[in-house]
């Protein structure tokens, strides 16, 4: 009998068990309780069937054929340690933190590379926990794995099997690479945007730059809002790439600096024109982007017009990801972002939408 057994078992653990729990009812997932009593989420999760063993002892989880590290990233090597020399020979062991190189540095010194296949897969929602969990989540997304030249071929082939039923695109990269390009487009951006934050926030001395702080300051300072605990362990994870990213980052703000103090138009002119040509350049419709399944409307500025859209859409059976408003200056008017869990979904709501006269932004 094949058993998945998770360490971890929040938005991300969750998601995987719904997945294949519904696709594999012949199996049995388990989940490893580190509270002295089963979590509300574990207990829900084995109430609605999608696991089966809740167990305090991580030697029933090294039993498991396959075995998912959905801690926090720090956490996952630490719980490698403990289960490297309990685990079957033919155990897999996987993570799904977004950094690759220190677990793996790890598997390599405990003597089990063969059974440990670094994943990262690039999803998520605003909200946690497994209550938050869904069969949706990794759709379209991008599922990154970072085997290495000792990584057992029939194993991948099975990992990637089941990654496979997440309807994710699985994408194969080296460890240091993976951690090269979340460290650019993901690690780097996230101290980008705290530290402007509070650069605002300490000459702020009468709160005037928050009240006036609008589109362009919350755009780039959203991630700012994140978890600092676990974005505190992802850097330290991933301390050389990011160190790396900070120092060109640092050396091109200086560049800036020059610029704008000497008096350089060309200097800055040519500084946005390039970011400008790079940013336009990013795919609006990429596999792994939510906007899939996403659709601008425009709102007029009157009460309750989000509530009319809500209901309409409703009223014809649709459930919606994630609804809000489009702050972007890229709108002038008020522009209204609607999210679906799938394809038909999004088709039908633009068609009710389009009846009801709504002008629709087609940005996919």
């Amino acid at each position: 009998m094949f058993k998945i057994g998770f360490i971890g078992f929040g938005l991300i653990g969750g998601s995987l068990a719904k997945i294949w729990s519904k696709n594999h009812n012949d199996y049995v997932f388990m989940a490893y309780n580190y509270h002295e009593k089963p979590s509300v989420d574990l207990l829900a999760a084995k109430k609605d069937g999608v696991i089966q063993v809740i167990t305090p002892n991580l030697s029933d989880i090294a039993e498991c054929n396959l075995i998912i590290l959905a801690a926090p990233v720090i956490a996952n090597t630490e719980y490698l340690k403990k289960i490297a020399h309990i685990i079957k020979k033919d155990t897999l062991i996987t993570d799904v933190g977004s950094v690759k190189g220190m677990i793996i540095s790890k598997a390599a010194e405990l003597g089990i590379s063969k059974n440990f296949i670094g994943g990262h897969p690039m999803a998520g929602s605003e909200k946690t926990g497994y209550g938050a969990a869904t069969t949706h989540l990794f759709e379209n997304a991008y599922y990154l794995l970072t085997p290495t030249p000792d990584t057992d071929i029939s194993r991948l082939n099975m990992l990637k099997s089941l990654i496979a039923e997440t309807h994710a695109q699985c994408v194969e990269l080296s460890p240091s690479r993976h951690d090269e390009i979340t460290a650019a487009i993901s690690h780097l951006p996230h101290l980008v945007a705290a530290s402007l934050v509070n650069t605002v926030a300490e000459a702020d001395g009468s709160d005037e730059m928050a009240a006036f702080a609008a589109g362009g300051f919350k755009d780039i300072t959203r991630i700012a809002s994140s978890s600092p605990a676990m974005w505190r362990d992802i850097c330290l994870a991933n301390s050389v790439a990011v160190t790396d990213f900070l120092d060109r980052f640092i050396d091109k703000l200086s560049e800036v600096r020059d610029f704008v103090a000497s008096g350089k138009g060309d200097g800055i002119t040519e500084l946005f024109t390039e970011s400008r040509e790079y940013r336009g350049s990013l795919p609006l419709r990429r596999v792994a982007d939510s906007a899939l399944k996403r659709i601008m409307l425009y709102i007029p500025d009157e009460p309750g017009s989000i509530s009319i859209i809500s209901t309409m859409l409703a009223a014809k059976g649709l459930s919606l990801k994630n609804i809000g408003i489009a702050h972007s200056r890229e709108y002038s008017d008020g522009v209204l972002e609607v999210e679906f869990y799938d394809e038909e979904s999004l088709i039908a709501a633009k068609k009710v939408l389009s009846e009801h006269n709504y002008i629709i932004y087609d940005k996919n």
